[in-house]
């Protein structure tokens, strides 16, 4: 016999946390938008680009790593690519695929717009190193990251 699965309200300190995270979300968010404006992009031709950075990426997997459809990010890449922030080049590993890769001046926006984040910078700044490490360790720990995984993700964002 099936016993009925109960589900336990989440305790005050659960709710303010879920809470808080939602507010820096948000509050990330507002701001990432506000930089790419400055720069005439939207928040996905923004991320976008900031992805292209770290390496060049087929659409396909531009589209699974920005969580859209494949038909979205050729008309992001599009408009990148008028405005010579990116091209197409055909894949090393497989010439028949295309691979968006980001131009010197795709990546000197995107650096800029990365250093532009206040919200990235200031608060952080407030935290000791021991601080934003425990920040960092729990944040991944979260996330079920595996700590090695994460640490070659760091290493290749440069971050």
């Amino acid at each position: 016999m099936a016993t009925p699965h109960t589900t336990r309200r989440p305790d005050a300190l659960t709710l303010e946390v879920v809470d808080l995270i939602g507010s820096v979300v948000a509050r990330y968010h507002e701001e990432y938008e506000e930089a790419a404006a400055e720069h005439a992009l939207t928040g996905a031709q923004a991320k976008l680009l900031g992805l292209l950075t770290l390496e060049p990426l087929p659409m396909r997997k531009l589209a699974h790593k920005l969580k859209c459809e494949p038909s979205n990010v050729t008309g992001i890449v599009d408009r990148l690519e008028a405005r010579g922030l990116v091209e197409r080049r055909p894949d090393p590993a497989d010439r028949r695929v295309k691979v968006a890769v980001a131009t010197d001046e795709g990546r000197r926006i995107a650096r800029t717009l990365r250093d532009s984040l206040r919200f990235a910078r200031e608060p952080l700044a407030a935290l000791t190193e021991e601080e934003r490490l425990a920040l960092r360790d729990l944040l991944r720990r979260m996330l079920g990251e595996d700590a090695a995984d994460a640490a070659v993700d760091l290493g290749a964002s440069g971050r």
